[in-house]
């Protein structure tokens, strides 16, 4: 069992000891101290507001209450989304001009997990600075609570997931018309989470007939959530045995999308972000920007409408960020995050959906096609489970140096780029483990230079 830290908010395993785990004591600290940080960085704290919003955890109903009701108790008032998504509760707040969001939800994480994700009054992430700030007073525990006149009010606000669908549609390059014409059907596999509920909404408003697969809200994760290859075999055939134009799969809090193809074949996670962006540089000239375990294709796809490309820390915050500097049209996440300006700066399903159909529409060509005429990377994503002794930071730099013959980066842990392929070795910020990300112009070689990696790694750690 584990309780995770980190400048994005605080993820767990519920049960368990206090500060060992996501316990009910951890969940009103840390609830505390984000209000603590609200309240001081704001004049005019007599009338803060806070939306929450949750993904369909088991663990989610407890979670939001201890929430809600610590903020509450701080002079600040609620406005609670209930079932949610993500890039809802980012959109919800700058919507509702309040001070700020808490999402409740860890993401693709398995269900004995649950999570606080911190926003700020623009719905984005918070920044290192104010995480830390956050974290620290969590530590200090010292918060001052209202006098019973003063508590803050609780609303509950239904409806928010058709109002985020509605803004989605408004989306200059999302072509409702282009998509109604086209006659899609699509398979969804929405991990039986929320986006079980809006995925088929925004289909339905798009002309798409939908065939849902593990869409009941009901926090049961049939298989595991995180959307790789292995975990979707399930959605695979049905699309087949649908004859469905794609299969659409989101995680638990719907801001990772992958797409199946009309064959089963497994569209690609990383490709998700390479055929938003190929549409929207079509249509509107501009830079990219993914982080650093990315796929190349997206630096390919840029360069090729003449845009620039650049590269990240992993992380929202600082994808963000880095397209903020450099005036990004799109960007993301190789994990299936679209990041999108024109709808928000955060991790959208929801738009990515709307923006690939169009995308799809338009050329009137098959998804595997599609698939087909971007540059041919593939990726293998391994990870070393860490123990408690291991001294990480020291295994990086080891092998930073071992290869600094090579073209080096080590903003976020080390990455090595070789001359037809890449690996990127860095410590996780949701999970006690070191992530090891290689591509390569085959799936063999990309495998084969992940088990060296991986054996140099092992040799090093005597694990």
């Amino acid at each position: 069992m584990s309780l995770i830290k980190s400048i994005s908010g605080i993820r767990g395993t519920i049960g368990g000891q206090v500060n060992d785990n996501l316990t009910p004591v951890d969940t009103v600290k840390f609830a505390a101290a984000y209000g603590n940080w609200l309240i001081k960085r704001n004049s005019n704290s007599k009338n803060l507001t806070v939306i929450i919003g949750r993904d369909a955890r088991i663990s989610g109903k407890m979670v939001s209450s201890l929430v809600a009701n610590t903020l509450v108790g701080m002079g600040i008032n609620v406005v609670d989304l209930g079932l949610s998504t993500t890039p809802t509760v980012e959109v919800a707040v700058p919507l509702e001009g309040a001070d700020g969001g808490i999402i409740l939800t860890a993401s693709h994480n398995p269900k004995q997990w649950n999570a606080l994700k911190l926003l700020n009054e623009k719905g984005e992430f918070l920044d290192a600075t104010n995480g830390q700030s956050i974290l620290d007073a969590a530590e200090r525990d010292n918060y001052t609570f209202a006098d019973v006149d003063d508590l803050g009010t609780y609303t509950k606000e239904k409806g928010y997931m058709n109002k985020h669908i509605d803004e989605v549609l408004k989306l200059d390059l999302v072509d409702v018309e282009a998509i109604k014409a086209a006659s899609f059907k699509v398979v969804v596999d929405a991990v039986n989470s929320t986006g079980g509920i809006v995925i088929p909404d925004l289909l339905e408003r798009l002309g798409v007939e939908c065939v849902k697969l593990y869409c009941e809200p009901n926090g049961q994760f049939p298989h595991n959530p995180e959307p790789l290859p292995a975990h979707l075999i399930d959605i695979s055939a049905l699309v087949v045995e649908e004859k469905a134009d794609l299969g659409i799969v989101v995680d638990p809090d719907v801001d990772r999308l992958a797409l199946v193809c009309e064959d089963g074949s497994m569209f690609g996670e990383e490709y998700t972000l390479v055929a938003c962006a190929d549409y929207v540089l079509g249509l509107t000239k501009g830079n990219t920007v993914s982080n650093l375990s990315s796929s190349r294709a997206l630096r390919d796809v840029t360069e090729k409408h003449g845009g620039t490309y650049q590269a990240s820390a992993v992380g929202e915050v600082n994808v963000v960020q880095l397209m903020k500097d450099n005036n990004a049209v799109i960007g993301g996440e190789g994990n299936g995050g679209i990041i999108y300006p024109a709808s928000h700066y955060g991790r959208d399903s929801l738009v990515g959906v709307a923006l690939f159909l169009s995308h799809l529409a338009k050329l009137k060509v098959s998804c595997k096609t599609l698939r087909e005429s971007y540059p041919s990377y593939f990726m293998s994503k391994n990870k070393i489970q860490l123990t408690p002794d291991l001294d990480v930071d020291a295994i990086l730099k080891l092998m930073a140096e071992t290869y600094k013959k090579e073209d080096v980066n080590t903003i976020d842990g080390v990455k090595i780029d070789f001359a037809n392929e890449w690996v990127h070795l860095r410590k996780s910020n949701t999970e006690p483990i070191i992530r090891i990300y290689t591509e390569s112009t085959s799936q063999a070689n990309a495998d084969t230079l992940a088990e060296r990696i991986i054996e140099e790694i092992l040799k090093i750690t005597g694990l």
